[in-house]
């Protein structure tokens, strides 16, 4: 019988009971209904090939393939194989790989059209750490101050892949790392819910446009700082055969990044758009 557990009061939520490669659209409709109620599921205790990851993600909207081309499956190239190809030419570690998706972001700000959510399927998980944070940006935006709200609730900003640093360029073509900026709402209504969020993205953001860029970076750091509050965060463990979808349109995500080196962390990855 299908079960949903929310897992705190403002985002995450466990979901049993369910075989997606079996799943009536009378169940789908009730995942998919706290999916945008809890911003993020996760569906314990699956059993998937490829094709079959795919044809779930596809019932949630348009699946896209991911920029970075070098990660994606020869096979099915809609999926993003993330965690191999650890070690570099000469056996060291490429600590890329290790760290990637460490630090508060949401999927794809750097796209022209918005980021709809991201489905991880986890294959392989190492014995210790390598956990998901999660929080919501629906709260983020209430608890903001007034003055704050009002100054920004005209604004956009400014997406690059990498962000102001580009620390992770190198994983993109030289076409790719060619795009103009991308630029959304800093504040924004969800397209499902009718709710308002903050839509900051300290890890792709560039710069809030209009704005002198030493303006822009106070603004930037300004906001940053009250993205994240700690009872808004759901801490999510996984086990292999789980698959969390998160709503990038309202949650922000981070990995710890803090698993054991020599051991897999293996997920596949699927982007779905509006």
């Amino acid at each position: 019988m299908l079960e949903i557990v929310p897992q705190n009061p403002y985002v995450g939520a466990i979901v049993s009971g369910v075989d997606v490669n079996t799943i009536s659209d009378e169940d789908f409709a009730q995942v998919y209904r706290a999916w945008l109620d809890h911003g993020v599921i996760c569906v314990r205790g699956q059993h998937l090939d490829m094709a079959g990851f795919l044809a779930y993600c596809r019932r949630f909207g348009r699946v896209k393939p991911h920029l970075v081309k070098r990660t994606r499956d020869p096979d099915y190239p809609d999926i993003t194989v993330m965690g191999t190809n650890k070690r570099k030419a000469d056996g060291s570690l490429d600590k890329s790989i290790l760290t990637r998706g460490v630090g508060w972001h949401t999927d794809l700000p750097w796209d022209q059209e918005i980021c709809k959510s991201t489905q991880l399927y986890a294959v392989a998980i190492p014995s210790r750490g390598g956990d998901t944070l999660f929080t919501s940006m629906y709260l983020a935006w209430d608890r903001l101050p007034d003055a704050l709200k009002e100054r920004v609730a005209n604004l956009k900003a400014e997406f690059v892949y990498g962000g102001r640093k580009k620390p992770h360029d190198d994983f993109l073509t030289n076409e790719d790392r060619a795009r103009p900026p991308a630029v959304h709402p800093v504040m924004r209504t969800h397209e499902e819910t009718g709710r308002t969020s903050l839509y900051v993205n300290p890890f792709h953001i560039t710069r809030i446009a209009g704005l002198a860029d030493d303006e822009s970076d106070a603004l930037i750091e300004e906001l940053s700082s009250h993205l994240v509050h700690d009872d808004a965060v759901y801490r999510h463990k996984w086990q292999t055969g789980d698959i969390v979808i998160w709503d990038n349109r309202c949650c922000l995500h981070s990995a710890t990044g803090d698993y054991p080196p020599e051991e897999d962390r293996i997920h596949w990855r699927v982007t779905i758009m509006q």
